[in-house]
């Protein structure tokens, strides 16, 4: 007897497995179908976040990090150690011990909220029934009344340096090392480019990033970017921008990269090649060609403000659909689907969704940057507070980097919070918390924000904003 469902949610990633549970938890019958499987061959639930993305790879730069602190910062704490060394196996051995932690942890939390596990691959055929393929072969169909789309996104691919998972690899391969490699290149100075990039140079590696375009980071706030630039430089990374790379030639456990630049062809050698140019949407046999929903010609599925497709009660969301591709925001889309399928008139707040590169330090922003709002005719003022004038951050011995708030010069408005320095990703979260509700800059500085901590680094730049800052001289107002 085929099975029917409320709802079926395909992909058990950071949108899927959030959309099934807060649907179980509205009373609807849910399922969840999800493929990947873990080393073992057992199904593991987290998508790419929880198993192969965003926890492993802050796994290993905060073990990467305390290794790089204790070898470069501990003395000036009063700190004496010698002979310390880094034990990779283990390092990558914590990542994945973690990792199974949290995929267990989802595992559990299905049982908990009553969530149907289907394990095998699902596939959306006409009248919004879903094909389930299981690992052995066997094929199951089963019936809902809606069916919301997450079977997310992988890394891109380029013919110039196609990975074998040996010497070139993906940001997969690249978290898995058991050695770190002398020369390691990197090919994209994007988020996951300089995570992993930066794991590996914490080690020891020669890190050089290749990147084809002229612009550093060029989503994020132009004093942020260079401040960055100059910041990862100074760590070691070698970022050479406006490299294309060409080709690639392994011999033995080496890799030759052809690349051009300003110079014309150059080449050079490494012992690992990371290939981190982006992700594509996971759209590839997961639609019959009778199941209505239109896509485009980049594997994108088509939806509206509220991740509607063009087929009534079938949903798409995450790097499926339009927009940033991160976990968070696929999660905040996951729940607004399933309070509209409940009746709540639930919403998403797109513009005010932060964006985090957790280096060292971290980099984050929220809202839109200066130049963003000069092109759009905006009249602002702007405040910044670095950290090397925040107490919390001197004692940390962490002053790197500085707060900038921006705000509608005619209502006070903040508009965006960018950040580079030490808990980047905490501070933005408090600048998007304020947006969120209209704060302005007023109100941020009229505050009480505890002392000392480095948010109060915020405080002080939103005073900055109309020239009231503290702890630094007050600057013209722009």
């Amino acid at each position: 007897m085929t099975q029917k469902f409320d709802v079926v949610v395909i992909g058990a990633g950071p949108g899927g497995y959030v959309a099934a549970i807060k649907a179980a938890q509205l009373g609807l019958k849910t399922a969840c179908i999800e493929k990947y499987q873990d080393k073992e061959g057992k199904t593991a639930l987290g998508g790419t976040c929880l198993n192969v993305g965003c926890i492993p790879s802050k796994a290993l730069l905060d073990s990467s990090w305390k290794f790089h602190e204790a070898e470069h910062g501990f003395k000036a704490h009063g700190i004496n150690h010698a002979g310390m060394s880094m034990d990779v196996p283990a390092m990558v051995g914590r990542k994945s011990q973690i990792v199974k932690n949290l995929t267990g942890g989802v595992a559990t939390l299905f049982k908990a909220n009553g969530v149907t596990l289907l394990e095998g691959h699902g596939k959306l055929i006409a009248g919004k029934k879903v094909e389930v393929t299981g690992k052995d072969g066997t094929v199951e169909v089963v019936e809902a009344d809606n069916v919301i789309l997450a079977s997310g996104s992988r890394p891109i691919d380029i013919p110039p340096a196609p990975v074998d998972q040996n010497v070139i690899v993906d940001s997969t391969g690249a978290l898995e090392f058991q050695t770190v490699p002398k020369r390691l290149g990197v090919i994209g100075a994007g988020v996951i480019g300089l995570e992993l990039g930066s794991v590996w140079a914490r080690l020891g590696a020669e890190v050089t990033v290749l990147e084809a375009l002229e612009k550093f980071l060029p989503a994020a706030d132009e004093a942020v970017s260079k401040e960055a630039f100059k910041t990862f430089t100074k760590q070691g990374l070698n970022i050479k921008l406006g490299a294309r790379v060409t080709g690639s030639k392994v011999t033995g456990e080496e890799v030759e990269v052809t690349y051009t630049d300003a110079n014309g062809e150059q080449k050079i050698v490494f012992d690992k090649l990371i290939v981190a140019v982006g992700r594509r949407p996971v759209t590839t046999d997961l639609l019959a060609s009778d199941s209505g929903v239109d896509i485009d010609e980049r594997g994108f599925i088509f939806v509206d403000d509220y991740c509607a497709t063009s087929v009534p009660g079938v949903y798409a969301i995450g790097d499926v659909v339009r927009g940033l591709m991160l976990a968070h925001k696929a999660s905040e889309e996951g729940i607004m689907v399933v309070e509209r399928i409940k009746g709540h008139k639930a919403t998403m707040s797109y513009d005010l969704i932060p964006s985090v590169i957790y280096t060292h330090p971290e980099v984050a922003w929220v809202g839109k940057t200066e130049q963003t709002l000069k092109a759009e005719g905006v009249e602002i003022n702007v405040g910044t507070f670095p950290f090397a004038a925040s107490g919390r951050a001197m004692a940390a011995n962490d002053t790197g980097g500085f707060v900038k708030v921006i705000a509608d010069a005619k209502t006070d408005r903040v508009l965006g919070v960018h950040v580079i320095g030490p808990s980047a990703a905490e501070l933005v979260q408090q600048g998007a918390i304020g947006m969120e509700f209209g704060t302005s800059a007023e109100d941020l500085g009229m505050m009480v924000f505890s002392h000392p901590t480095l948010s109060e680094a915020l405080h002080e730049a939103a005073l900055a904003v109309n020239g009231g800052a503290i702890h630094i001289a007050n600057r013209k107002k722009r």
